[in-house]
């Protein structure tokens, strides 16, 4: 017998790490998502009593993947009616029950790419790579987006029934479109990520699982830049999480507390990044993770290579124009160049109304008249960004600025 506390540990990080590829190993073989998700659940609840019993299998794994195939041949053995059952049922018997000895993460591979494919919605590519990929429960991501369960459930529904009845390959995209599809992956990942980041909503579960995610990729995907790109984004900016709120209120970056930054997430995502930029091959998630470190190893904000980082969002606007990129390149352009030459930045993209509605617009522009003085009119643009600020931290931090004025 074994420890139940034992078993129960081993089963969760078992959880964590093999149920994306069980499902997608049975999804491979019969199409059927509804089939390998429920197999896939008795599976693991099986194991909670078999290890008591028998020890912690070496490859939990394999294990675990024969346990759901075993279940799905039985299912259907009770229930073939229909063409479609018959031919699920003969797949399963004829592939041989135990698993080869080595992991074969093309199944997981073809699992995130059709999960995150362009003819869904993109809310469902959301939805259903947390279901199948991470086993969030239907209630664990209704609750995450703040919608209702039922609504959450048929959003799956009809995305499973979308890559049926649309024919949507169970496969990695050819070379010619993989540039394209992949940018659509890294978009689902890097969502699920920011979504987790407010630690306010308390959605922080979603960032790790954003995180996990990424380097699931970076291991099926080794030799794509930009999926290590993003995973050293991702590092950079969790290692600063502990620091954004104090009280419930917003801390900008230069007023961080650096000693609470997680030095050894700094550290994985600079290497990370330096791996992704070793191939010669550049893009967006790339450069904005090195924004991330120009940030993050400055001792101090006095520290920070400003003029860098304004090249940085240059070379970012190039490649992934935005009006929320020019932005940010406006504010490094302030403290790199002088306060009017980002002020001016800033008036333009107003004038051009690409960024109405957005509160980081007059946030940034009162910051920045604070700074050269120009109290009143700051005063003005901070009760503008208070109006359309969407949360209580930053709320608060708008509201403190507006009154130390």
């Amino acid at each position: 017998m074994t420890a139940p506390e034992t078993v129960r540990a081993a089963v969760d990080a078992a959880y964590r790490d093999e149920w994306g590829q069980v499902v997608a190993t049975l999804i491979g073989l019969t199409g059927n998502w509804d089939l390998a998700e429920d197999c896939a659940q008795e599976a693991f609840a099986a194991a909670l009593a078999t290890w008591t019993r028998d020890g912690v299998p070496s490859r939990p794994g394999a294990w675990l993947t024969t346990a759901a195939r075993h279940r799905a041949i039985d299912q259907l053995r009770r229930d073939t009616k229909g063409a479609a059952k018959v031919r699920e049922l003969a797949v399963l018997e004829r592939v041989p029950i135990e698993p080869a000895s080595e992991e074969i993460p093309d199944e997981r591979l073809r699992l995130i790419f059709t999960c995150c494919h362009p003819a869904l919605p993109f809310q469902a590519r959301v939805a259903l790579t947390l279901r199948t990929l991470a086993g969030l429960s239907t209630g664990e991501i209704a609750k995450a987006f703040l919608t209702a369960e039922p609504t959450m459930a048929q959003r799956l529904v009809r995305a499973k029934r979308k890559i049926v009845e649309a024919g949507i390959p169970y496969r990695v995209p050819p070379a010619e479109l993989l540039p394209q599809r992949l940018t659509a992956v890294l978009a689902v990942l890097y969502l699920i990520f920011n979504e987790g980041y407010d630690e306010q909503d308390g959605r922080r579960a979603l960032a790790a699982e954003g995180i996990h995610l990424a380097r699931t990729l970076v291991r099926l995907m080794p030799g794509e830049p930009e999926v290590r790109g993003l995973l050293a984004l991702m590092l950079l900016l969790e290692a600063r999480r502990a620091s954004r709120t104090v009280d419930g209120v917003l801390v900008t970056l230069e007023n961080q507390d650096r000693s609470l930054w997680d030095h050894a997430l700094i550290a994985e995502g600079v290497a990370t990044l330096d791996e992704a930029l070793a191939m010669r091959s550049f893009g967006p998630y790339q450069v904005q993770a090195a924004i991330a470190a120009c940030h993050s190893t400055a001792p101090d904000a006095d520290a920070t290579d400003w003029p860098q980082i304004a090249a940085l969002y240059a070379e970012l606007a190039r490649l992934a124009p935005s009006p929320v990129v020019d932005l940010n390149r406006a504010v490094a352009v302030a403290m790199a160049e002088g306060i009017s030459a980002g002020l001016a930045l800033v008036d333009e993209l107003a004038e051009s109304g690409r960024l109405d509605g957005y509160y980081l617009l007059p946030a940034t522009r009162a910051d920045l008249l604070r700074r050269e003085g120009r109290l009143t009119e700051a005063a003005t643009a901070y009760e503008e960004a208070l109006e359309l600020a969407p949360t209580d931290a930053e709320r608060r931090y708008l509201k403190a600025r507006l009154h130390s004025l």
